[in-house]
């Protein structure tokens, strides 16, 4: 089993991390633009092999995409990351073009593969792909909500006082700041509701600052988070590959689900060896079908930049 991971910067290379040590694949393969960067992360990352007990191999190439050929999943991580004080939405203008001759050339070597998408603006570049693969629907599929669900319940951990392996919470919508919807009202402590131990009050601080959740690490750390949306990435890789069958939001293309049409956007899905297994449909309040409504129309403006 060979996975490809486009990008050999902070979050391409955590991913490839995370996907040698847990041993998803038993080939990783890291491409890169930049002369010997990604041969220079795949080595180093070999030489974690003996330290850490697994057996994945891990393979660098600049820009040839033959050593992709092959690939179950493909990780794309390519483009240029935030800065503080940027939204994902200023990314589109340099990142559709990575994006999309990404896309065109992995799918020449690779045309039964996965398309997992992780470059930001994340629902758009998911979209681009969808448009420019020719792949099925359920084979291109956007990370952003694992990252969001993640960062969401370990908000909701930190107001609960509690394990956060004890919390369950997910995030829908679109990828961003202000489009992203934490479900607070569907937040659960060890399957009572959360909303029974904390105030109304300190719940809208959890869902403020789930949505700006990487816009606090890019400042904090000058650039974009890279550990737990190299996490989630994975996570989404291993369902696939391991047929899990588990339920994670991510965006998606919709054909008329929660009333929407021709566009990608974060919604739970059943995630296992075809990819997007099945679309859930949750049954939103009127509350948040306005926020998701909203969500889309913001997702969409971001769509009309593309030069399709």
């Amino acid at each position: 089993m060979k996975v490809t991971v486009v990008g050999a910067g902070n979050v391409g290379a955590s991913v490839a991390e995370y996907i040698a040590m847990r041993e998803i694949a038993d080939e990783v393969v890291i491409l890169d633009i930049k002369e010997g960067f990604a041969e220079g992360k795949a080595m180093d990352l070999n030489q974690c092999a003996t330290l850490n007990g697994f057996n994945a191999k891990v393979t660098g190439t600049t820009g040839d995409y033959s050593k992709t050929a092959g690939s179950s999943v493909v990780v794309i991580t390519s483009g240029i990351p935030r800065k503080p004080g940027m939204t994902r939405e200023e990314l589109i203008g340099t990142n559709a073009g990575i994006v999309k001759s990404v896309t065109e050339n992995l799918v020449k070597h690779s045309p039964d593969a996965t398309l997992v998408v992780i470059s930001n603006p994340m629902d758009t570049m998911t979209y681009l792909s969808v448009k420019t693969s020719g792949l099925a629907k359920n084979k291109v599929i956007g990370m952003g909500g694992a990252l969001d669900s993640a960062r969401f319940k370990y908000r909701l951990s930190e107001a609960l006082e509690c394990n956060p392996n004890d919390v369950k919470g997910m995030v829908i919508g679109g990828h961003g700041d202000t489009t992203m919807i934490p479900l607070t009202r569907l937040a659960s402590y060890n399957s009572t509701p959360a909303s029974d131990y904390i105030s109304a009050e300190r719940m809208e601080q959890v869902s403020a600052d789930t949505m700006v959740g990487g816009a606090t690490l890019t400042g904090l750390l000058g650039t974009s988070a890279w550990y737990a949306p190299g996490a989630a990435g994975a996570e989404v890789v291993e369902a696939i590959v391991r047929d899990k069958k588990v339920m994670i939001p991510c965006s998606v293309y919709l054909e008329g689900e929660y009333g929407q049409d021709d566009i990608c956007i974060g919604v739970p899905v059943i995630l296992g060896k075809n990819g997007i297994e099945k679309i859930i449909e949750l049954d939103l309040n009127d509350d948040e079908k306005a926020k998701f409504e909203a969500s889309a129309e913001a997702v969409r403006k971001m769509n009309a930049a593309l030069e399709l």
